[in-house]
C-alpha cells in the first residue's frame, strides 16, 4: 500500500511522516528552553526529541541481523535519490519485501536522530531514541495472519523474554524524554533484548549503517527534498 503522496506506507509512516513533523516543529522546539515543573520540581528543561527506534534496525544486535526477510539496509539509496514513487518501494530501489520495509524505515529513524544531533549544538537541543523492548500486543501487528498474533506475544514473553507491556514501554519512553540522566545527544537507550527486574538503561552500541556520516547525510538531505523541504 503507499500514502497519499505514492510512497510506501511503512516509510511513509514510520519515516517520512516523523522527519516531517520533527521539521516542521524543530525551530518552536529550540526556542521552548524555559523554566518547569518536572518530576517534583522546578528544573530548567533543555529541549528533546526523542524518537522511537527497535532492535531490528540495528545491525549491531543480533535481533538486527535475522535474515526474514532480510537486514535492515538502506543501500545506495537509489530508491530515495529517483523519488521513491510507483514502482520504486525500497530504499535501495529493490523488490519490495514487507518485513524489511519496516526495518529499514526504523532504520531510517535513527539515522534521523544521528544526523539531527550532527546539525544542532547539545546545548539547544537534545536528540536521542530508544528501544523500550518488544511491545507484542498491540495494533502494529492487525494486519498480519491471526496465528502469528496469536503466538508471536507468547513466544516474545517465554522464550525470546523480550516482552514488555504497553505501559512498562510508555514509562520508559516519558523518561528518556524528561529525565535529566537521559539527557545524552545521539544516544540510543536500551534495556536489552531479554528483560529483567530491576534493568537499568543503557547506551546500545550502533551499527555503522546507523552512524555512516556519509549515509545520515544524504538519507537527511535526500527525505527533506521528498517531502517539500528542501
Amino acid at each position: 500500500e503507499r500514502s497519499p503522496q505514492g510512497f510506501e506506507n511503512s516509510m511513509a509512516v514510520n519515516h517520512f511522516g516523523h522527519f516531517l513533523l520533527i521539521n516542521l516543529l524543530l525551530e518552536n522546539i529550540l526556542s521552548s528552553e524555559k523554566e518547569i515543573f518536572l518530576n517534583g520540581s522546578n528544573t530548567l528543561f533543555k529541549p528533546r526529541i526523542t524518537v522511537l527506534g527497535t532492535v531490528t534496525a540495528n545491525y549491531s544486535e543480533l535481533g538486527g541481523r535475522i535474515p526474514i526477510p532480510s537486514p535492515a539496509d538502506l543501500g545506495d539509496l537509489s530508491g530515495f535519490k529517483n523519488g521513491f514513487l510507483p514502482p520504486i518501494s525500497m530504499a535501495n530501489g529493490k523488490k519490495f519485501k514487507p518485513g524489511k520495509a519496516y526495518k529499514d524505515s526504523k532504520l531510517c529513524n535513527m539515522v534521523t536522530v544521528q544526523e539531527l544531533s550532527k546539525r544542532y549544538p547539545q546545548e539547544k537541543i537534545i536528540v536521542n531514541s530508544l528501544y523500550p523492548g518488544c511491545v507484542a500486543d498491540t495494533n502494529l501487528f492487525r494486519y498480519t495472519p491471526w496465528l502469528f498474533r496469536v503466538f508471536f506475544p507468547l513466544f516474545q514473553k517465554f522464550i525470546t523474554r523480550g516482552y514488555v507491556s504497553q505501559r512498562v514501554a510508555g514509562e520508559r519512553v516519558a523518561q528518556v524524554a524528561t529525565h535529566k540522566k537521559y539527557a545524552q545527544p545521539a544516544v540510543h537507550w536500551s534495556w536489552g533484548n531479554r528483560q529483567k527486574k530491576d534493568r537499568q538503561a543503557f547506551s546500545q552500541r550502533l551499527s555503522k549503517r546507523i552512524i555512516d556520516e556519509k549515509t545520515s547525510r544524504e538519507t537527511y538531505n535526500l527525505t527533506s527534498k521528498l517531502v517539500g523541504l528542501g
